[in-house]
């Protein structure tokens, strides 16, 4: 064989095994939590995926989700909704959360989810009693996807009809 097709063939080799580690630091790098921190691993961003899912955060933060049984692609999650939630708290929307987290640096979601008080139907009392690394693994997740899309419409305070689609919570009586 030819030197020049073993170098080559070396080559491709290397090339192939560095490519997974490419694309996994690009996604460790776009999540990174700022200077000083380590950068994301891929257990990180799994465990951060896996807890969005089972969190239900995709169910109000993505448009489409419940209601196609989770078959939205990972590149249209948690862009915020323009679902209102109507009840005599006013109206709230679902915020784009991509956006909202790349305003933060990872130690200042943490304070932010553990102290989150805000109206329905945000369980925020679920987000108050995650661990830390499970807050940071979220945090690693949703800054991997980037921050995309528009900031969902206002808070709309009692007493002021929002624009459909909204949901009356709870029902009005009969």
């Amino acid at each position: 064989m030819r030197p020049r097709y073993v170098l080559l063939g070396l080559a491709v080799t290397l090339a192939c095994a560095v490519a997974p580690w490419v694309v996994v630091s690009a996604a460790a790098q776009a999540a990174s939590p700022g200077p000083g921190a380590t950068p994301p691993g891929r257990k990180d961003l799994d465990r951060g995926r896996y807890l969005v899912i089972v969190g239900g955060c995709n169910d109000c933060h993505t448009d489409g989700y419940a209601p196609s049984e989770g078959k939205v692609p990972e590149s249209a999650w948690l862009l915020g909704g323009g679902l209102g939630f109507r009840g005599p708290w006013g109206t709230t929307y679902a915020p784009n959360l991509r956006l909202t987290l790349s305003k933060m640096r990872e130690a200042e979601w943490v304070t932010y989810a553990q102290t989150l008080k805000t109206r329905p139907p945000m369980p925020w009392f679920n987000l108050n009693a995650m661990t830390v690394s499970d807050l940071r693994a979220m945090y690693r997740f949703v800054k991997s996807l980037g921050p995309v899309g528009q900031p969902a419409p206002p808070y709309m305070p009692p007493g002021q009809e929002p624009n459909q689609p909204y949901l009356q919570w709870p029902a009005p009586p009969r």
